[in-house]
Parts: C-alpha cells; structure tokens; sequence
C-alpha cells in the first residue's frame, strides 16, 4: 500500500530546521501542499525570522511541490487563526496538521523562574492547543482531519532539568487521548509522535556518531504514517534512528479493599498486590476506570451489578 497525500494540505509549525524540516519535505515529496510555519526563533525561543521556513518553501518548490511559507507564533491565537485562514485562502482547505514547534528553557525546578516555566508550556501545550483549535471545527464539518502532536520521553518517562518541557509534553498527550474520542465520527485521527531525534535542542546532548543515527529523516516515515488516510487514532509512536514503538499508558488489576481496611497501611501493606503488572490493561477511557472500581467493590461486597459493561 502506497501513502500518498495528493490533494491535501498540511500545515506543519516549527518546520524551518530539524524534525520540522524533514517533516514538511516528506509530505511535500508524497504530493501534499505544505505551509510551513516557523517563528524563526533560537531554540530558547529568542528571537524571530522568516528566513528558515522561506528556505524549506524554496526546496519543496524547487522539486516540484507547492508550499507557502508563514511565520505565525503558536502562542498567538490571532496569528494562528491568521495562518489557518491564509493556508483556506491559498490552498481550499486544511487537512492535516502537524504541531511540532517546541522550544528549550532547560534549568533544574528549583533554579527555574516561573516565567521559564510558563513559557515551555505556552509553545509546547498551548501552541498545540491553538493550532488544533483554530482547524477543528473546519475539519470536523469536512468529515476528514489528521493532527498529529509531538510529545517526548521527557513527558513520558521524565528527564532531568526537564520539568517545564516534561510538563508540556505530558500534557499534549492528555489532549491527544480527549480529541482522539472528540473527533471519532467526523473521521478526525489525532496521534502523538515521540521522536528521539538529531536537532538543534539535541545537538549538544549527544556525540556525533548518535546524532548521525539519529537524523530527523528516519523519524519522518512514522510521522508520514500518523497523518496517513489510513492512520490509526490515540497512538503514541516512538521514533528514532529508523526504530519505532508503541507507548501505551496501563493500569495495573488492582486491589479492592474492605470497608474496615480502608486505612493507609492497608494500602501500604498490599502496594505488592497493587504494582503487580500481572493483568494489567488499557483504559478506554476515563470511565472505564470509574467503571472497573464501582464493578471491584460491588463483586468485594456481593452486590449486584448496577450497569452493563
């Protein structure tokens, strides 16, 4: 099966450099129409120029691709409601879009300045927010959309001196599970990539021969696949170096304790039984969970069940 994205648009942010980039030119190179959106700013967020994505149009048209170039910051609603409104107006319509602008305020908690703080989550969590917002209601009523975020195993697992940037990444996962069932009837699929990639915020954390490894253009292909017609939907896809994942969210059986052990140290006395991995499942949702607690108690006290699953 060849994916191909003749006659869609995509808009990708932070486009101009590094995962973006090669983002922009995959899709572009499968027959897509691209915006490339990137600020121009350095990798902490300073700064701003339209030179990067300019360069990115340039070698999308220079192969033969159709692409505009747009320099809108994620953290603007204006901005972003102006990108959206100028990619309808060139191209028809929106059908992907792809949030990947991110920046790097990097400092342990306790020497980090709230704003430092703040501002990670505005581009990462908030931007996302934005550019998913500005195009929803336009891809819902056209029966088609696929959005992909970008989250990290610094969201995922944690990462020291991280805790803004794992913040935000954590959060567009939360966002990805509630939109994923938002958008299910209009045919709307919203996957999260997880990229360990070669980029300017990576650059100085890596050698050379793991930066080789690990270029952006072997992270694009999942890309390609989760913004594909035939994407699947709540998917965290780990990339990098040519490798791909799952990352699932699983919890584990569980305990269900008396009315008369409904102390702590009970709870502290059977946290074995409760961390058993033995069982563990996927939650559908959030009242799955709701669901599996009422059914655990009523089986612990013999009551009936009060519902179907």
């Amino acid at each position: 099966m060849s994916i191909r994205f003749d006659g869609r648009v995509a808009i990708v942010t932070g486009a101009g450099a590094g995962l973006g980039r090669a983002h922009a030119l995959g899709l572009a190179a499968r027959g897509a129409k691209v915006v490339v959106n990137d600020l121009g700013a350095a990798t902490d967020g300073s700064g701003a120029s339209s030179e990067a994505a300019r360069a990115v149009v340039e070698e999308i048209r220079a192969a033969g691709g159709k692409a505009i170039a747009n320099g809108a910051n994620v953290t603007d609603e204006a901005q972003v409601q102006a990108m959206v409104d100028e990619a309808i107006a060139e191209f028809g319509h929106v059908d992907i879009l792809v949030n990947n602008a991110g920046i790097l305020r990097d400092k342990t908690f306790a020497k980090m300045g709230i704003a430092d703080f703040r501002l990670v989550l505005d581009v990462h969590l908030m931007g996302t927010a934005l550019c998913t917002h500005a195009v929803w209601r336009h891809m819902c009523e056209r029966g088609y959309g696929r959005i992909a975020f970008t989250t990290s195993a610094s969201g995922v697992y944690g990462n020291f001196g991280q805790s803004n940037y794992g913040a935000a990444k954590a959060g567009v996962v939360g966002l990805m599970n509630v939109l994923a069932q938002e958008g299910a009837k209009f045919n709307v699929r919203v996957n999260t990539l997880a990229p360990t990639a070669a980029t300017r915020m990576t650059e100085n954390l890596l050698p050379p021969e793991a930066l080789e490894l690990l270029r952006p253009e072997t992270i694009t292909p999942g890309l390609l696949m989760l913004v594909s017609e035939d994407a699947p939907t709540k998917m965290i896809l780990g990339a990098g170096g040519g490798c791909f994942t799952e990352t699932k969210i699983h919890e584990t059986a569980g305990v269900a304790l008396a009315d008369a052990d409904l102390t702590p140290e009970a709870v502290m006395a059977n946290l074995g039984r409760i961390r058993d991995e033995a069982g563990q499942t996927e939650m559908a949702n959030a009242f799955a969970q709701t669901r599996k607690y009422a059914r655990m108690a009523a089986e612990l006290r013999g009551l009936p069940m009060l519902w179907t699953e």
